[in-house]
């Protein structure tokens, strides 16, 4: 057994992306960010932890870190539940079923289902690798934002939700809590820019397949 594989990974999690990931503004710079990733040696033994204070997710097994990664959680009036769950259902290509773009002809307006004007189409928000741990509430890929953001659901950055969706399966224990001991030692890695300035994808992207491919292929230590 390679007693220093822990210890190294540990390290790497803690250490600063290289390239620009890990500083400067931009959309190139926030579509470069990635962090390290491993495979478990026992599947059954991950779970999950997430922090809505410091807005991280840790993907554990027993005491080894897995992923450390950014996430955005729901704001105030809308927030993340907390409690302990279970990852329930995985689809790579999800879509939300209430809320998305009607689109008519070369118009599109972002809205929900129940609001689509009569005679429009509708396409629902893509929320890519979506895992669901609570009954209309997952982990899926979104902007990352510095602040609670989300409607609840649990974003993560676009080149991490591939890896969280490998990582994890029908089953995984999920704690959602406002703080965990992992946030002293593993909380402090480098974040991508805050998507909040940047400018969004035009509709085609939401529209079509681009939202699902968007992002490095996954790789594992």
């Amino acid at each position: 057994m390679n007693w220093l594989a822990p210890l190294l990974l540990a390290a790497a999690l803690l250490s600063s992306c290289s390239g620009p990931s890990a500083r400067g503004t931009g959309l190139a710079v926030y579509q470069s960010y990635d962090r390290p990733a491993r495979r478990p040696a026992d599947p059954a033994a991950v779970r999950v932890k997430v922090s809505t204070s410091r807005q991280r997710a840790y993907v554990m097994e027993g005491d080894t870190p897995l992923l450390v990664m950014p996430v955005t959680v729901g704001d105030p009036a809308t927030p993340t539940p907390q409690g302990r769950f279970r990852i329930l259902r995985k689809e790579a290509r999800h879509r939300s079923k209430s809320h998305g773009f009607a689109h008519r002809g070369e118009q599109v307006d972002k809205t929900s289902l129940a609001n689509k004007p009569a005679g429009w189409a509708f396409t629902g928000t893509p929320m890519p690798y979506w895992c669901e741990f609570h009954p209309g509430y997952g982990f899926h890929t979104g902007w990352i934002k510095h602040h609670a953001a989300s409607d609840g659901c649990i974003r993560m950055h676009e080149n991490l939700a591939p890896k969280f969706f490998e990582l994890v399966r029908v089953g995984t224990p999920v704690e959602i809590a406002t703080s965990h001991p992992e946030d002293a030692v593993y909380g402090s890695i480098p974040l991508p820019p805050d998507a909040g300035p940047l400018p969004d994808h035009p509709p085609a992207f939401y529209l079509g397949d681009d939202a699902f491919e968007r992002h490095r292929p996954p790789e594992f230590e």
